[in-house]
């Protein structure tokens, strides 16, 4: 048993480090795969969402503002905040 569980303990380590080391998303400039894979709770039909919202309005000025996606509330910020990056706010699309 006690070898099981050192397994599980180095399985578990590698997941997190995955997971620790996944590279920021640029939300304004990122595809919807991009978004899908990078961001916990965001799927493909979201991942749309986020990339429509930022075609008709330009790009995100804050992490905060994705909220203003449908479908992408604080829960969902919350859980990927250290993981979004919002780069190339000069250009804008509108």
């Amino acid at each position: 048993m006690d070898r099981i569980t050192r397994m599980f303990v180095f399985a578990l380590m590698l997941a997190l480090s995955g997971i620790a080391a996944a590279e920021p998303i640029d939300i304004n400039t990122a595809d919807a795969q991009t978004l899908a894979a990078g961001l916990n709770g965001v799927g493909d039909s979201k991942a749309r969402a986020i990339i429509a919202y930022r075609e008709q309005n330009g790009p995100f000025g804050s992490a905060e503002d994705l909220q203003q996606v449908k479908g992408i509330g604080g829960r969902i910020l919350d859980m990927n905040r250290s993981n979004i990056l919002v780069g190339d706010r000069g250009k804008q699309t509108r």
